[in-house]
């Protein structure tokens, strides 16, 4: 399977995934459980993190790869205290069940959604979970009996499939998490304030540069040089031959579910809930 097939792949499901950290209805559901919302953190690492069950700071910080250990900590095992994980995957169930009803409509129950599910749920039973926990983790939960849930579960495991191998990438390139960001501001794909939210102190940033730096791979205005763009391309590339295997058990009928899915995931676009940056890799679809 072609790298660039694999990369379109990942563009459309990854805004049917990234639905739970930004929809309104979820953001009701972790009020509802008692989790503070005037920042969008408390319910970003509850929903994420509750497939591995109570887990403390150094493993959420370990599996997330490029947030501040400090970050983690404020929100990391607080959150449990305020709701148990099992109520947490409760409440993203029931609020994405909200979510997808309110954006598709009748089309929630069409014969085209549940064979995109089937698919979909297909491909992400395919994926080899070695070394990839926060997959393995989603993969182990019950599988939700509505086809638009069940869609939304396989996006999801293949998104933390893609992501978990996209850490190995990294790892091989010998890019610690701060280095991984600066490198990614570096190439030009995204703004420095995209990271911002990662916490990392203005010295960190400035010291991941500079070892960057010592390797040649930014030049002293903090842009990639060639070798740094080399090293880039090489982890996407990388990064998507990780992340094909469970595409290419589809077989032919890879294109039926880019087909099939193509109108959610434009309907979550236009919503105009999420957005345009994604730090795993590449863009998300404009």
């Amino acid at each position: 399977m072609e790298p660039t097939m694999v990369r379109q792949l990942w563009q459309l499901i990854e805004p049917v995934h990234a639905l739970v950290y930004y929809a309104p209805e979820l953001t009701e559901e972790a009020a509802t459980l008692g989790l503070a919302t005037d920042e969008r953190w408390p319910g970003y690492f509850a929903l994420r993190s509750a497939p591995l069950g109570a887990a403390g700071p150094e493993l959420v910080t370990a599996t997330y790869y490029s947030f501040s250990p400090r970050m983690v900590a404020e929100y990391v095992p607080a959150v449990w205290s305020v709701a148990d994980p099992a109520k947490v995957l409760d409440a993203r169930l029931s609020g994405m069940d909200r979510t997808l009803r309110a954006l598709l409509g009748d089309r929630v129950d069409s014969p085209e959604l549940t064979e995109a599910a089937a698919l979909a749920r297909r491909a992400a039973q395919a994926a080899d979970l070695a070394g990839r926990p926060l997959a393995a983790a989603n993969a182990d939960l019950p599988w939700p009996d509505a086809p638009h849930l069940a869609l939304w579960q396989a996006a999801t495991i293949l998104r933390e499939h893609r992501g978990d191998g996209h850490v190995a990438a990294l790892l091989t390139a010998g890019l610690d998490p701060t280095e991984a960001l600066v490198s990614f501001a570096a190439v030009g794909a995204a703004p420095v304030e995209v990271f911002a939210s990662r916490r990392w102190t203005d010295e960190e940033w400035a010291a991941a540069r500079d070892r960057l730096a010592a390797r040649g791979l930014v030049d002293a205005a903090g842009l990639a040089t060639d070798a740094g763009h080399r090293l880039r391309d090489e982890v996407e590339r990388r990064t998507d031959d990780l992340a094909a295997a469970p595409w290419r058990a589809l077989g032919p009928a890879v294109g039926r579910f880019a087909q099939l899915v193509a109108p959610l995931t434009g309907a979550v676009v236009a919503s105009g809930l999420l957005p345009m940056q994604s730090t795993l890799g590449i863009r998300r679809p404009q």
